[in-house]
């Protein structure tokens, strides 16, 4: 930091080159993605729901974990299950919430767009570093966003009312 609370040279040089590499990954990913009919947001809900534990999760906690917009989550939510890629039903545990679920539809559209997705994030991010780095990186970013999720994800906060 400098005397006056602006950026150095070093640390304006590693934001501006974390958010070109961001930039140039996000590109290729979501261009990879489109070639297979999936937006990145519906890809992040299929992995989501691939991910967790039962195959299904509340809407609020997906928005939350994919930081996305909870409209916006509702509508890509609508056009995969429109495609029969995931469930959307009433959460048992509460009247209030949504439960999306991954269906067998969903899981075989992963394990098909995969092996395209692995090769553009291996070849992009992961073949220029050594396994040291990788690691390196890895924890960096890691810390980085643990920092950032200590503020309240955006699906939490209030809603804006119309007058």
């Amino acid at each position: 930091m400098t005397d006056d609370g602006g950026l150095s040279p070093a640390e304006l040089e590693a934001f501006f080159a974390l958010e070109e590499v961001g930039s140039l990954l996000a590109h290729a990913v979501e261009q990879q993605l489109r070639s297979v009919g999936l937006t990145t947001v519906q890809f992040k809900i299929l992995m989501s729901l691939f991910a967790a534990a039962d195959g299904q999760l509340r809407m609020t906690d997906l928005a939350d974990s994919l930081v996305v917009s909870r409209s916006g989550l509702t509508y890509q939510a609508g056009l995969l299950e429109k495609a029969g890629l995931i469930a959307r039903a009433p959460s048992p545990d509460d009247d209030r919430s949504t439960t999306v679920s991954l269906t067998a539809g969903g899981r075989e559209r992963i394990f098909a767009v995969l092996p395209g997705h692995m090769e553009v994030v291996r070849r992009l991010l992961l073949d220029p570093l050594s396994p040291e780095e990788l690691g390196t990186l890895s924890g960096l970013l890691t810390r980085v966003r643990d920092h950032m999720r200590t503020d309240p994800p955006r699906s939490a906060a209030p809603r804006s009312r119309k007058k």
